[in-house]
């Protein structure tokens, strides 16, 4: 591709030189009228004005790809944590939990995460790498240039290996990035003979060999949480999952408490969901180094709290915002609209909500090369067909990207 010279821009909004945790305001944003990207190959070169970018891309003969009027660019979104390999619809779970029904009543009764297994596993290999890329570019249209995606729907050492081999077949299938998680420890299998302590043995025993031998996940997560794992059967799990090299994360604090402080014992990357945190694990994670995700979508599918991320920022925690897209609990899978819907009610600045959909989701997902635009990084960036950055979030999602761009190469 060679030197490639992208704008003006009528605001291009770097987030550089914002902190990795804590509050941010609006005003420490930086934000370059009529701005400019210089790329090198798939990387960013200079980003200023695009004036004064002009002559040094002329004596580089880059290519100039203007762009339209009223165009606000911002780093491509980061989704640090999807369910979105999965079969099968969960429809009559939600009207079921709109009806009055509990998440943990539905389970007991045949639906929740049983029931999304039964249809993974009906999928084929390459019919369900076909389901995750489908998924994966609808994300990446709507502006998400990287997607953590988890199996987890298949609860046995073998479905588990072709839910991790199905994401790996879809990233042949999509331009977005994706980072591959092992989630086998999500719930203990109704159709395992043994006790929740068992199949977590086997999962050490049998399943993490393989998943490393075939380079299929770095990161192992689970369900710490009174209805799947409590935090003593976990520990000694993922701490076997960290001896072999792998980076933990968990589900942490969604119906009960204790999965996030197992996760700053671990010194996990990041601790997920977070909305029955109360204020002794908001403080505990503000001291530590691991990421609070917020995942708005399940609170909006199951009618519960939001995670407290304004506490959690005030505190001085790490705070990313993630779709949690998955056919139980979060199936809308729209995460402008989710993170929109939280800086609402959890009072989050704009630069909160950017900071939280990119470079701090980058940081969960140990991604240093990505989610700001600066020199060195990675030229993944997205455009919306608007003046002012404020009417973003101001549309509460409805506004889409006119155009996304993925190392270098424009895609939309």
């Amino acid at each position: 591709m060679g030197y490639q010279l992208i704008g003006p821009f009528t605001q291009l909004i770097t987030l550089r030189h914002l902190a990795l945790r804590g509050a941010l305001h609006d005003d420490q944003l930086e934000i370059i009228s009529k701005g400019g990207l210089l790329l090198n190959e798939n990387k960013i070169q200079a980003v200023g004005s695009f004036e004064e970018l002009l002559s040094e891309a002329k004596g580089q003969n880059a290519t100039i790809y203007p762009v339209e009027p009223n165009c606000v660019a911002l780093p491509g979104m980061i989704d640090a944590h999807t369910h979105i390999s999965f079969g099968g619809s969960r429809a009559k779970d939600y009207a079921l939990r709109n009806s009055g029904k509990s998440y943990e009543e539905i389970a007991k009764a045949g639906g929740g995460i049983w029931d999304t297994v039964q249809e993974t596993r009906k999928q084929s290999l390459h019919g369900l790498a076909e389901m995750t890329a489908v998924r994966a570019n609808r994300l990446l249209r709507e502006g998400i240039t990287t997607i953590e995606v988890k199996s987890g729907y298949g609860l046995s050492v073998e479905e588990e290996e072709k839910i991790l081999k199905a994401i790996q077949q879809a990233q042949s299938l999509t331009e977005a990035t994706l980072i591959p998680t092992c989630l086998a420890a999500h719930v203990c299998p109704k159709d395992f003979s043994g006790d929740a302590a068992a199949y977590l043995r086997l999962l050490s025993e049998e399943l993490l060999p393989r998943v490393k031998q075939q380079s299929l996940a770095k990161r192992i997560d689970a369900f710490v949480d009174d209805i799947a794992f409590k935090p003593s059967l976990a520990k000694v799990y993922l701490m076997q999952a960290k001896a072999m090299g792998f980076e933990v994360t968990l589900h942490a604090d969604q119906f009960s408490t204790g999965g996030s402080d197992l996760a700053i014992e671990l010194q996990a990357v990041s601790a997920d969901h977070l909305e029955v945190s109360r204020e002794a694990e908001i403080r505990a994670l503000a001291a530590s180094e691991v990421v609070a995700i917020a995942l708005p979508g399940a609170s909006m599918g199951l009618g519960c709290a939001f995670t407290p991320a304004r506490h959690l920022l005030d505190a001085g925690a790490m705070v990313a915002i993630a779709s949690d897209w998955n056919p139980g609990s979060a199936p809308m899978g729209d995460l402008m609209v989710q993170a929109s819907i939280l800086a609402t009610f959890q009072k989050l600045s704009n630069a909160e909500v950017w900071a939280g959909l990119t470079f701090r989701a980058a940081h969960a997902l140990r991604l240093p090369d990505r989610g700001k635009l600066e020199k060195g990084l990675l030229a993944d960036f997205i455009c919306f067909p608007v003046n002012d950055y404020r009417e973003i979030t101001y549309q509460q999602g409805k506004l889409k990207p006119s155009m996304v761009w993925k190392h270098g190469k424009k895609i939309v």
